[in-house]
């Protein structure tokens, strides 16, 4: 059986510690501890890992990277070019900056074959429609899942495999592995590593939406900033590239 433990998180930076803190000893803020209760995983010894070999760097081959258009020639720009199979983008912005909208115009924009699945947390299908209809967007090739729990979210991933996952947002998103509540610290962590996982083994593209705060920090945490492969800050309806 899994083990829990209790650590002391700042809901300011996301640094942990055994220890209750009053003063977080990262980015010296005071009164941002909070107690989170994590489980750890046991491993059996039979448990075997598949090794990785080292590779001389001159003997790689070059592969051209295909990249996809958003439809959008700004954003084209921003991620180089448009988006690339399998990578992962993060995009932040204040609540009602206009994220979910932009993204739905690039769920009809978006070039390829494939389906494009949304998974919306926050907002319900009646909700996405009305937006749609407002947008005059007719697509097929758009599916909606309103889900917040990750392990099933990963299921509908891996059996529908379509060619753009859009999560919105991913502070609502919550797995069962961790007992504390959706947008702390560790359930952003495990929920970024767990899509970031499945949509790399399954080489889709991914689009992470986050909340941005007024003072310019991503709504309790700022801990899945590093897992994408581009980070994109809506601000004064701009769009700025990290």
């Amino acid at each position: 059986m899994p083990k829990q433990s209790t650590i002391f998180v700042c809901s300011n930076c996301g640094n942990e510690s055994p220890k209750w803190f009053g003063k977080c000893p990262a980015c010296n803020e005071w009164n941002t501890c909070y107690e989170e209760k994590t489980q750890n995983k046991v491993v059996g010894k039979s448990t075997t890992k598949e090794k990785a070999e080292p590779t001389i760097l001159n003997k790689i081959q070059k592969q051209d990277i295909k990249r996809t258009s958003t439809g959008f020639e700004e954003l084209d720009r921003v991620l180089g070019g448009g988006l690339v199979k399998g990578s992962l983008t993060l995009l932040g912005g204040e609540p009602g900056i206009g994220k979910s909208t932009l993204i739905l115009q690039i769920c009809n924009k978006v070039e390829g074959e494939g389906k494009v699945l949304y998974i919306s947390g926050e907002e319900s299908a009646e909700q996405i429609k009305i937006r749609a209809d407002r947008l005059g967007i007719s697509n097929d090739n758009i599916l909606f899942l309103g889900e917040t729990d990750i392990e099933l979210i990963e299921d509908a991933i891996i059996k529908v495999k379509p060619k753009l996952v859009i999560i919105d947002s991913i502070q609502t998103m919550y797995s069962d592995e961790i007992s504390s509540s959706p947008g702390s610290v560790s359930q952003v962590r495990e929920i970024t590593s767990k899509i970031m996982r499945t949509c790399k083994e399954q080489k889709i593209t991914t689009i992470i939406i986050g909340h941005v705060t007024k003072d310019r920090k991503y709504s309790r945490t700022q801990s899945f900033r590093t897992y994408g492969r581009y980070s994109i800050i809506l601000r004064r309806r701009e769009i700025l590239f990290i």
